[in-house]
């Protein structure tokens, strides 16, 4: 059976752009121009023979059309993330990229991440301070442990026992990011902490370009 579907790159452009309601912060997540992500995002409704976004000054909205493909493009990108984290060899370690704000204490945060490689033990993770939500929108990070509430279109702030998680709305039901959440609320069991030791890399210094991503993000 052959599929007809729409490229890719116009799928992850329309995903990102919806996620942000901007051209411009998609266009910073996925390293392109925000005039790529316009283009790729008008040649998928070309295609579709369906308008996605209403465009106004300053802003993009989503149509109806648009909401009720964004919530099956998801889907459909969930699907794809999980069929090829199956096929990785047992042992193959992906990358969990942290922020934190520069007043958190890094060493009290060692035991509950310790707890998250007992559960994902192909996820290692790697700790940048200071981070924040600027890092955060350039895709320099996954998540950032920040100090205070920072609300952004298209990511998800929540509470922690102390300070708040920020991440993108597109990932944040991914089973690692549901775990890490887990952890940081201390919903896992402590036992974790003592008989596994998390590969931890901290960084001082402001966060380069993350090098791989641990699950699938447009």
């Amino acid at each position: 059976m052959t599929y007809l579907l729409p490229p890719l790159n116009a799928l992850r452009a329309f995903e990102a752009a919806a996620r942000h309601l901007s051209f411009k912060q998609a266009a910073h997540e996925l390293h392109v121009t925000a005039g790529a992500v316009s283009q790729q995002v008008r040649l998928l409704e070309e295609r579709l023979g369906v308008q996605l976004f209403e465009r106004r000054t300053r802003q993009v909205i989503l149509t109806s059309a648009g909401e009720t493909y964004l919530a099956r493009v998801r889907q459909a990108f969930r699907c794809l993330a999980e069929a090829t984290a199956e096929l990785k060899p047992e042992g193959v370690t992906s990358l969990l990229h942290i922020g934190v704000h520069a007043s958190f204490a890094v060493d009290g945060l060692r035991a509950r991440l310790a707890q998250f490689r007992q559960a994902q033990s192909q996820v290692a993770i790697r700790i940048s301070q200071p981070a924040g939500l600027h890092e955060l929108l350039e895709g320099k990070v996954d998540v950032v442990i920040a100090e205070r509430v920072q609300r952004y279109p298209g990511y998800r702030c929540e509470p922690l026992d102390s300070g708040f998680l920020i991440g993108p709305l597109g990932t944040a039901d991914c089973p690692e990011i549901e775990t890490l959440r887990s952890c940081l609320l201390g919903h896992v069991e402590r036992e974790a902490a003592i008989t596994t030791k998390a590969p931890l890399v901290v960084g001082t210094a402001s966060p380069a370009r993350r090098p791989s991503k641990p699950f699938f993000s447009v």
